[in-house]
């Protein structure tokens, strides 16, 4: 059965000819359900932090390397710090690339013409407000934030999918999401745990007819990533499909469903409940304005947030051309330095992008559109020398993706095993990379 084609989504799916669970057995598949999330979300964490450790005690120190390794970047506010021994690498080896920009603006705030524009204000405000609680420690505070909002985007993936698919398949998805490649960025002092938590949340909320709470949880994700606005058109999608099976449902119904002596069948099939929905969607847009808005007021710069990501060299081109450009790139320089970042790039966007496609057709519309909408963004907006740069960091809050995987491996069109091996394979070597400041972002 179709995701599309399941039952309300105000509780569990329950198949025909089954009762649905009593409220003792219900408890216990919830307690089992965070238990399983608990479970990856600890080996996970403890994998990453016995490998950020041994690591940094791998290579030699770039500044050993002149000429042949860039030093690492600084950001303005927040130099880079070079690798030294101990056992704070446990943690410290998390706080690289983008992380630095994600602290400083948490610390000392946004300033004009710097690039900090670019990044959006929730989670440095979040890291900002429990660096006060921990008393002035901004790294400890974001890898704090990232961790309880990575758990916390398990267990909500687990129960958005268990009521879309199964319960197997939510625990496949909860697994994949946490060893696909570049899942070390959820622990790191980055936001895409704090917005993976958020999308899905919205998603959550909206399939449940809790739309309110759907353009809040929405809202708050256009504040934390600015592809967080493509959840706008998805929910709004979502509030049609909604409007539309429930017309469908009553028209089956026949006359029982518009009796007045009856209670109604539905509430979704009415215009006021459709035009009310697509509202709190397109209130999601309120929280890319009101960053906006904030540049404007504070700094005079409605446009801030956009004209720095000329940082970053990126240009416009269509999306074909991307993943053409990408892929000549990464088999004419197989062997040659740095030809390798080409290959990893392509080896973790181009099955991504096979697994959106099956997505697409998969499942329910709004989850496709969300999807395809925020991969076709950073795949029209590129880095020239590096097409992939930061895709396979990209993919990650689009959960569709390990929901194909989750499908493909119950109906064993991909072995679970090779899934996973390949997977923590991947993971394993980008996560050496990155604490080593290597070109991973």
């Amino acid at each position: 059965m179709k995701a599309s084609e399941a039952g309300p989504a105000s509780g569990r799916h329950v198949r025909p000819g089954r009762r649905p669970p009593s409220g003792s057995a219900e408890r216990a598949r919830i307690r089992e359900g965070i238990l399983y999330c608990l479970k990856v979300f600890l080996a996970l964490r403890l994998g990453l932090f016995v490998l950020g450790l041994v690591a940094t005690a791998i290579f030699l120190p770039h500044s050993s390397h002149p000429g042949v390794l860039p030093p690492p970047v600084d950001v303005p506010g927040w130099p880079a710090h070079e690798i030294t021994p101990g056992w704070h690498n446990l943690f410290t080896s998390f706080e690289r690339q983008d992380a630095l920009w994600f602290l400083r603006i948490a610390t000392d705030g946004y300033a004009v013409g710097d690039g900090s524009a670019a990044f959006f204000p929730l989670y440095p405000l979040v890291v900002q407000l429990f660096s006060f609680g921990l008393g002035g420690h901004p790294l400890a505070a974001a890898l704090l934030v990232s961790n309880v909002a990575f758990l916390g985007a398990l267990i909500v993936l687990y129960f958005l999918t268990a009521s879309e698919l199964s319960e197997p398949a939510a625990r496949r998805t909860v697994l994949y999401l946490a060893v696909f490649p570049t899942s070390f960025f959820f622990l790191a002092p980055y936001s895409e745990s704090l917005f993976l938590l958020l999308a899905v949340s919205s998603f959550w909320a909206a399939r449940r007819r809790r739309w309110a709470l759907a353009g809040i949880l929405g809202a708050l994700a256009a504040a934390t990533r600015s592809v967080g606005v493509l959840l706008a058109p998805a929910l709004a999608f979502e509030a049609v499909h909604q409007w539309w099976e429930a017309r469908a449902h009553q028209a089956r119904a026949g006359p029982a469903a518009v009796d007045p002596g009856r209670a109604p069948l539905s509430r979704d099939g009415s215009v006021g409940t459709l035009v009310a929905r697509l509202l709190w969607s397109a209130g999601v847009a309120l929280g890319l304005l009101a960053y906006f808005l904030y540049w404007k007021i504070a700094f005079g710069d409605l446009s801030a947030p956009y004209d720095a990501q000329k940082n970053w060299d990126r240009v416009a081109v269509m999306p074909w051309q991307t993943i053409w450009r990408a892929t000549k790139d990464a088999f004419q320089f197989a062997g040659q330095y740095a030809g390798g970042y080409h290959q990893l790039d392509w080896l973790v966007v181009m099955p991504g992008l096979a697994l959106a496609a099956y997505a697409l057709w998969r499942f329910r519309p709004a989850y496709g559109l969300f999807t395809w909408a925020s991969l076709l963004v950073p795949l029209s907006y590129i880095f020239e020398g590096r097409p992939f740069m930061s895709m396979p960091r990209f993919l990650l809050p689009l959960f569709p993706i390990f929901w194909s995987l989750a499908v493909l491996a119950e109906r064993r069109r991909l072995p679970h095993s090779l899934i996973v091996g390949v997977s923590a394979a991947g993971l394993g070597l980008l996560t050496v990379l990155y604490v080593n400041w290597y070109f991973t972002f």
